[in-house]
Order: structure tokens, then C-alpha cells, then sequence
């Protein structure tokens, strides 16, 4: 078969073009717009402008409200990362063992990826009601004075619940793959060294895992950090009085709605630093415990 070459042709560029400008268009003309945007004090009808250096990004770092958004973030996107990857790797587990109604089982665990995170924080609010939510109900009968308008605990607790139900459907859906792709000669291997099956996974199956980990990790973070906006919006927009207010969520509602684009700017380009250097730790340090 004669091999194709593209020599000295504009052909491979016009390919890769449609790609680039919507990279440029989409991603490097607004970031770089929020730069110089986070340099400027601007009115609130956005007719005039003036250039005040880094007193946005001082205001940003040294406003009690936003160390409180920073706090609720670190704590929301830690609890959120890891109680998502260890409900999914339970159910891929298990999945993963049932032989009798097994594809109905792993499309029920699936439907959720389908929801996207506005929808689901819709159905938390639903279910969260103070007048028809059953599990708003149940939290109360069981005991708890639940009240998550008021309580920031019971604030938190709903936000958190709902992201971490929205993002164990792709987490289970990679896990199980990882699951399924280990070789069965290692599974019958690992069965004749070690009885104890719990011995067995985290000897064995956990280290095989890595990867697929990793990967998760690094994806259920970013998550945690930008695309649970949806779910916050729709259920407590950061009440009660700011307690699960998020850094991109504070980025909306000081640009948005108080106007302050300069601000709103400034924060972005800290929280983009933030989950870049987050990043660069993550597949600087913890990459290297991971074998593939």
C-alpha cells in the first residue's frame, strides 16, 4: 500500500485548524481577556475603567469571604474526590462479581452520568424540601433536627451527597473497566497465593488499579472544583450566609451579580493558579507511586 506524505503541504494544517481556533476562541482569548480584566476597576455599567495593579487580586486574597469560599472548597472537593472513588470502586467490586442480571445491574449504576449537574441539584432540591422531600423527612425522623437553610453542617452535607451521587456513575463505569481488564491468569494466581479476598484486593487488585486511580483522581477533582457550580446554583446558591459558597461559584456571583468584573477576574486567575499548581503536585509526586 503506497504511504500517503504530506510534503511541504498546507493539507495537515487545515485539518488541525478547525481545532486550534476553537482552543483560541474558547479557552486562550478568554483567559487572557480575565488577565487583563483582573488589572482594572471598572463601574458597574462597565463605561469606564481604571488600571489599579494588583489591588483586585489584595482584595481577593485578603477578603474574609473569599477564605471562607477557599475553605468550603478544599473541604467540599476532598470530601466530594474520595467519597465518590471509594463508592464507586465498591460498586464496580461487586459488579464486577454478579453473574445472574449483570448488564441490568451496570445500566442502572450508569443512568446518573446521563444527568447533568443543574438536573441533579434540582432533584436534591426535590428531595431535600422541607414540604415534599422523603429524604428531608427521613433526616428528621430518624433523630436530626435537620435544616439545611439554616445549618451550614446541613448545608454542606446536601451539596456533598449530591456531587459525590452524580459523579460515582463515571467513576463505577472506569473502575469496572480496570476491574474487567485485569488478566484472569493474575486473578487465579493471586486466588492460590491468598485465601482472604480482602488481603487479596489490596495486595493485588488495588496496586493493579493505579492507573485507573490516577486518572479518576485527577478528574473528580477538577470536577469537584468547576463543574459542581450547576448543583450549588440550584440548591443553596452559598447559603446559609456563605457556607457553601465555592471559589467559582464566588467568581459568579461577584461578577454576575455584584457587577465587580474586575474582582470576579482576579478571583478566576487565583483559581486557576490554584488547580495548576494543584495539577502540577499531583502528577509531579503522586504519579510517581503509581506503575503502569
Amino acid at each position: 500500500m503506497k504511504r500517503v506524505q504530506y510534503e511541504h503541504s498546507p493539507i495537515p494544517y487545515l485539518f488541525v485548524a478547525p481545532q486550534i481556533i476553537i482552543i483560541v476562541i474558547f479557552f486562550l482569548w478568554p483567559a487572557a481577556q480575565a488577565v487583563y480584566q483582573s488589572f482594572l476597576l471598572e463601574d458597574a455599567f462597565g463605561l469606564s475603567s481604571q488600571f489599579v495593579w494588583f489591588r483586585n487580586y489584595s482584595d481577593t486574597i485578603f477578603s474574609g469571604a473569599w477564605l471562607q469560599a477557599a475553605w468550603f472548597t478544599m473541604i467540599f472537593s476532598v470530601l466530594v474526590t474520595f467519597l465518590s472513588l471509594g463508592l464507586a470502586l465498591l460498586l464496580a467490586v461487586k459488579a464486577n462479581e454478579v453473574i445472574q442480571g449483570a448488564s441490568t445491574y451496570k445500566t442502572l449504576l450508569m443512568w446518573a452520568y446521563a444527568i447533568a449537574p443543574p438536573v441533579a441539584g434540582l432533584m436534591g432540591n426535590l428531595m431535600f424540601n422541607p414540604l415534599i422531600g422523603d429524604l428531608y423527612g427521613f433526616m428528621n425522623a430518624v433523630g436530626f433536627d435537620f435544616d439545611h437553610k439554616l445549618d451550614p453542617v446541613d448545608a454542606g452535607f446536601v451539596v456533598v451527597l449530591i456531587s459525590v451521587w452524580k459523579q460515582v456513575s463515571v467513576n463505577f463505569i472506569f473502575f469496572l473497566s480496570g476491574l474487567q481488564g485485569i488478566p484472569k491468569s493474575v486473578q487465579e494466581a493471586a486466588l492460590m497465593d491468598c485465601k482472604s479476598s480482602t488481603r487479596r484486593f489490596w495486595t493485588i487488585t488495588f496496586p493493579l488499579l493505579a492507573p485507573t486511580t490516577f486518572f479518576l483522581m485527577v478528574i473528580n477533582i477538577t470536577y469537584a472544583f468547576f463543574e459542581t457550580f450547576g448543583i450549588i446554583d440550584t440548591t443553596t446558591q452559598g447559603a446559609p450566609g456563605g457556607a457553601t459558597t465555592t471559589l467559582v461559584f464566588k467568581v459568579f456571583q461577584d461578577g454576575f451579580r455584584g457587577a465587580d468584573i474586575g474582582g470576579s477576574s482576579a478571583q478566576s486567575v487565583v483559581l486557576m493558579l490554584l488547580v495548576l499548581a494543584l495539577t502540577v503536585i499531583q502528577f509531579r509526586f503522586i504519579e510517581k507511586k503509581v506503575h503502569y
